[in-house]
């Protein structure tokens, strides 16, 4: 790989699987030098407890880009817990402290200190108990570092998914599209494919909202009033992008997608994706002014202290994560 700084990861929800996701990583011949950020003696109870036997090692933030791994050492930025972890079992006193170690992985990340940051799963519900209002991981970052269109790619082998929207409830949808929120949405995604994935002319799907993108305005209007004039924006433009089609077709190889599709809302595109690709998907955050990668699953609670947990979908992060740091 063309650089030297580390990956910084975060383990994500302390009851999940992250933890001990983030142990095997101490045993996984890795593409670069990746930091985590947890509670330590967290992970080293994590460590007794499932067998995974890895050396817990506290360093600084700024020795991160000096240090090197040995085989079976995990390098480890402590953001100790206030509360005891008990496997399966959220405790939302432990939230703050969880969101306190995202802040120091991105503040590291955008002071130049590590290549990129890869996150573990995360559990919304927990947070939001403990009185914080949290949506996700992507908006989160992005009001951490003052993106104003932060965009929720996923990948799985030449597929690429896009979301014009992130975590809404579905009735929620419809209002949330205009044509000034696509057409920022749209320009991430091409600017992104460009400068991040080095694709120089994008060829992109944009899905429609409804049934047979609207079947010409009886089965809503949307479709023609708001995604078709972005779309046909675009193409005046000289950019490579068709649409709206119908959702149901659109993923098809008759569709003739190359690059990406941008569906309009999560469930939408993403079912297809993890059908495609699950246990091996990487979850993107476009329009960030760091590189940003993730799972594409959540913290399973019921695994949580087994040892059993699949950690692909975390090295699949970690080496898109190196590869867009390296372009």
């Amino acid at each position: 790989m063309a650089f030297k700084k580390p990956l910084v990861i975060t383990a994500g929800e302390p009851a999940g699987i992250g933890p001990e996701l983030c142990l095997t990583l101490a045993h996984e011949p890795l593409p670069c030098g990746v930091v985590v950020i947890s509670d330590a003696n967290l992970l080293r109870e994590r460590a007794e407890a499932t067998g995974i036997k890895t050396t817990i090692t506290e360093i600084d933030v700024a020795d991160a880009a000096t240090m090197n791994a040995a085989n079976g050492e995990l390098l480890v930025i402590s953001e100790p817990f206030p509360a005891p972890v008990e496997c399966g079992r959220l405790n939302p006193t432990n939230a703050p402290a969880l969101l306190d170690g995202l802040r120091r992985a991105v503040s590291a990340c955008l002071d130049g200190q590590f290549a990129g940051l890869v996150t573990a799963p995360l559990q919304k519900s927990v947070i939001n108990d403990a009185g914080v209002p949290f949506s996700g991981h992507t908006e989160f970052l992005a009001e951490l570092t003052d993106a104003q269109s932060p965009v929720m790619l996923l990948v799985t082998g030449d597929l690429r998914v896009a979301l014009a929207s992130t975590h809404l409830p579905l009735r929620d949808v419809p209002d949330s599209l205009t044509r000034k929120g696509l057409r920022k949405v749209l320009q991430v995604l091409v600017d992104d494919l460009q400068s991040r994935f080095g694709i120089d002319e994008p060829e992109i799907v944009v899905c429609g909202l409804n049934p047979h993108a609207g079947e010409s305005g009886h089965l809503g209007s949307e479709d023609a009033d708001i995604i078709a004039p972005v779309v046909d924006e675009f193409v005046t433009r000289g950019i490579n992008v068709r649409g709206p089609l119908p959702a149901d077709t659109a993923f098809t190889p008759a569709a003739g997608h190359k690059d990406a599709v941008l569906a309009m809302y999560h469930d939408q595109g993403l079912p297809v994706l993890k059908y495609a690709g699950f246990g091996n998907a990487v979850n993107v955050t476009l329009g960030l002014p760091i590189i940003r990668t993730s799972v594409d699953h959540g913290t399973a609670l019921d695994l949580a202290g087994t040892g059993q947990a699949d950690n692909g979908s975390l090295l699949h992060a970690i080496r898109l994560a190196a590869e867009l740091a390296a372009a």
